[in-house]
């Protein structure tokens, strides 16, 4: 039988879920208000931001600008610049002239933030969020983990507001998924791709699949590390062309809160069919990591010949399995010509990108009281608060989690420290950051939508989720 799970005597105003950016944000910007009580709890024992993707030369797709509180409060000690300061490197990064900085630089910006910020408990795994009725307020147990992952106590928790934070897994297509992490030849996601690249580069053929960021930049490094003229490498995407991402002025302000708002008042059905269509928008390829391949590709016709590497866009990966343990055959069908063929190859690195970590086993306590829409999709303000009963008296924020009610800026870093302003603002009742009244010269749709700045003392003003309900 386990343990009672100890509870502390302190009521918190705001318990997070989650140290990714997001709640890192959150938790940043709430630092400073001391009427606040807060902790955030993760289950790994310390901060680490996509390490398996961190390939030497890797750079933002977000200027230095987004990073966790600039944006709502660039006198925060938490900035970027103050990071480079406190690392006496303000100097060599005015000159270097980067405004977009290398990812393992965000990582190690993130990480100084983590150590320094005593609200974050590293090595605690929530395991449920409940509604106290009697006591009004939110119960959320969790677990103590060692540093090797074993528990060694329970927690209790009480809380007046609880903020989501659980990020993003990492997506593995159905045909793929038996073949992963089986004997034999490597199948792996790209979220873990620097610690396999070893064994990787000594496979004798390696197929990439997936046209994204990701996937560009692991054909890439894969290409600058194979033998010119026996390179064995082939990318395969789903999509039309290894298409570059909108990074126009007037493209970049799908990312601004005018935006947001715009998107969120939409009808649900058209909010569905938008977001597949605005791939290019978060899931293309920046410009100049196409030009560097092709850069490193012309190079190696420099002597004559053609690179053995093969790009292949338009095609649907629809069956895989192994022969015997050497190899991986694809059965791969082209969605424009309508043909089929197989692929006989030795490794594999899955590009395939990453979707929401489900909310229904830490909701479940919550699930009576929970609004969804069409969809069976959690119901989201447009102030990031969950539709629950008017009989829950505390709110429930949500961070990245809100795609299908809040659009393509939901996983953007560029939006984290608005979204955190904003939940901060929501629960504090006040407004400790002045947000901006308009970011964006586009008026989306013949009337701008404007935000709305509720008081925590009601429930949130519950939209329609459907059209005519």
């Amino acid at each position: 039988m386990s343990p009672a799970p100890h509870e502390p005597t302190t009521i918190r105003d705001l318990v997070g879920i989650g140290i990714g950016p997001f709640n890192l944000s959150l938790a940043a910007l709430a630092h400073p208000l001391i009427e606040l009580d807060t902790v955030f709890y993760d289950q790994r024992p310390a901060f680490h931001w996509h390490p398996g993707l961190l390939v030497d030369g890797a750079t933002l797709q977000v200027p230095f600008l987004a990073d966790l509180v600039t944006l709502a409060d660039p006198t925060s000690p938490w900035t970027f610049l103050n990071y480079l300061r406190s690392r006496e490197r303000l100097f060599p990064f005015y000159f270097a002239e980067h405004f977009h900085i290398q990812r393992a630089e965000y990582d190690a910006y993130c990480r100084w933030v983590s150590e320094n910020l005593p609200a974050l408990k590293f090595g605690h795994r929530v395991d449920a969020v409940r509604w106290n009725t009697d006591r009004a307020l939110f119960e959320v147990d969790c677990t103590q983990l060692d540093t090797n992952g074993e528990a060694t106590a329970a927690l209790r928790t009480h809380t007046k507001n609880v903020v989501l934070g659980i990020g993003t897994a990492p997506y593995i297509p159905d045909p793929l998924k038996p073949l992963v992490d089986g004997p034999g030849a490597p199948v792996i996601h790209a979220a873990d791709y620097l610690q396999h690249r070893d064994r990787l580069l000594t496979a004798g053929h390696i197929t990439v699949v997936g046209s994204g960021q990701s996937g560009a930049e692991v054909f890439l490094d894969l290409l600058k590390h194979r033998p010119h003229g026996h390179e064995g490498l082939h990318w395969l995407a789903r999509t039309e062309a290894f298409a570059p991402m909108e990074y126009s002025k007037l493209g970049l302000e799908h990312f601004t809160p005018d935006y947001t708002h715009y998107f969120h008042a939409l009808p649900e059905p058209v909010r569905d069919r938008l977001v597949p269509a605005q791939w290019q928008l978060h899931r293309g390829i920046d410009t100049h990591t196409i030009a560097a391949i092709h850069d490193e590709l012309y190079r190696r016709t420099l002597h004559g010949g053609w690179p053995d590497a093969v790009l292949t866009p338009g095609v649907n990966v629809r069956t895989a399995g192994r022969i015997a343990i050497t190899k991986i055959e694809l059965h791969l069908e082209h969605i424009q010509q309508g043909t089929r063929s197989r692929l006989a190859t030795d490794a594999v690195v899955l590009a395939t990108g990453y979707r929401e970590r489900p909310l229904d086993h830490l909701l479940a306590g919550l699930d009576p009281h929970l609004h969804r829409d069409s969809s069976g999709r959690p119901g989201i303000d447009d102030h990031h608060r969950l539709h629950l009963d008017p009989a829950v008296t505390g709110t429930v924020y949500v961070q990245n989690a809100e795609l299908h009610t809040h659009g393509v800026g939901t996983p953007d870093l560029g939006l984290a420290a608005w979204r955190s302003a904003t939940i901060l603002n929501t629960l504090t009742d006040k407004e400790p950051y002045p947000l901006p009244q308009r970011t964006a010269f586009t008026t989306f749709g013949l009337q701008q939508q404007k935000p709305r700045i509720p008081s925590t003392r009601q429930a949130p003003v519950l939209t329609p989720l459907v059209d005519g309900t």
